[in-house]
């Protein structure tokens, strides 16, 4: 089988179909295959549609992702069930962790029916998995008891700045700040907690929200993280002169509060914890520019169309849709075979994209080909 032609600047590329293993290997259920580095498979990521209402400048473009743009037809989607299917598979190799990512997966109908697939599946030893969502905040005020009710267990909102101007033009497409905040307070009251704040800091355009973000969810009950502007894709013309080193972010919040080094929650984890040393919460720094944490990633990612892609700057996917429906003279693979399949898959992998570009020049950094982030989730 061929790779498939697709356009650069979609990075669609389609990955061979994963080699299936024979005679296939014993890989003792729920526990996970290590990669090339010995990182464990833990965390999944299922991006659920391609689509957004929003237009963020370091994310989806307007000027590349006008009305023209082709997005991909539902019939190359994954169903719901095909979702599930996979995801089970993940949880008897270890997968302790679902993320719900998109483009924005509130856009998929009904995607309430795939949170109650998923919440009940169950890892080897009978417990249920980690499911939580990724989201804009956009239609959380309208979708969050739904989720609650399928099994939904918490959510991360996605809001660049407190600024009602400011977010307006981040969002490109004039969405106020207040829906995205009586979002975040319903998602609370129905229980979908604790609920995390995603920001992403772009020096020169939302810097100076940090300290007025920070005051707003202080003693809220939500943890809010700053994230450095990462160069994922090829559209959001990335340079290093606009990422604000998550040092610096740290050192504006200590000028203000105080702060002490937290323990983390899980092995893997992105984000180096901060609590207000009067206890009134906590925020996050994920640094993943200035401070690469690929050595203990354990985090894959599935496109809404089924290319595995096993770190979040890849160039090309894997393509497990092939496996699950057959293609040409290939017949539908069993559960067992898949498993296999990612097996041998993870076992390759090396990826180590940003502590490579640690160590390139300015000039240099961020110049390789890569899937967009709305492909694939975040």
């Amino acid at each position: 089988m061929t790779d498939a032609v697709i356009p650069l600047l979609d990075v669609r590329q389609a990955g061979r179909i994963p080699a299936i293993p024979s005679p296939l290997p014993a890989t003792p259920s729920g526990h996970s295959p290590l990669d090339a580095r010995g990182r464990p498979l833990r965390d999944l990521r299922i991006s659920v549609t391609d689509r957004c209402n929003f237009r963020c400048s370091y994310c989806m473009p307007k000027e590349v992702f006008d009305k023209h743009y082709q997005f991909l037809p539902h019939r190359e989607l994954l169903s719901f069930e095909e979702i599930t299917r996979l995801a089970g598979v993940f949880a008897g190799l270890g997968v302790q962790k679902l993320r719900i990512t998109g483009g924005e997966p509130l856009l998929r109908r009904n995607i309430e029916s795939l949170i109650a697939q998923l919440a009940a599946l169950r890892t080897p030893q009978g417990e249920p998995l980690d499911l939580t969502l990724t989201t804009n905040g956009s239609l959380l005020a309208r979708k969050a008891q739904a989720l609650k009710d399928a099994g939904l267990q918490r959510v991360t909102v996605s809001l660049d700045a407190l600024d009602d101007g400011i977010f307006r033009r981040m969002n490109d497409v004039d969405f106020p700040v207040a829906d995205v905040l009586h979002g975040i307070e319903t998602a609370q009251a129905v229980g979908l907690a604790p609920v995390k704040v995603n920001m992403v800091v772009k020096r020169g355009t939302n810097d100076d929200q940090i300290l007025p973000m920070a005051r707003h969810f202080r003693g809220t009950g939500v943890t809010l993280r700053f994230i450095e502007y990462m160069d994922v894709g090829m559209s959001n013309g990335w340079r290093m002169d606009e990422v604000l080193p998550s040092s610096e972010v740290l050192a504006r919040l200590r000028s203000e509060v105080d702060l002490v080094p937290l323990a983390p929650t899980a092995e893997g984890e992105t984000a180096t914890r901060w609590g207000y040393a009067d206890g009134s919460g906590e925020i996050g720094l994920i640094s993943s520019v200035t401070q690469a944490f690929c050595g203990d990633c354990n985090r894959a990612r599935l496109s809404t169309e089924g290319q595995l892609y096993t770190c979040l700057f890849a160039s090309q996917g894997h393509d497990l849709r092939a496996l699950i429906r057959g293609q040409g003279d290939l017949p539908p693979r069993s559960d067992a075979e898949i498993s296999a399949a990612l097996a041998a898959l993870w076992g390759r992998r090396s990826d180590r994209y940003s502590e490579v570009r640690a160590s390139l020049p300015p000039s240099e950094a961020g110049g390789a080909r890569r899937v967009e982030m709305h492909y694939i989730g975040g």
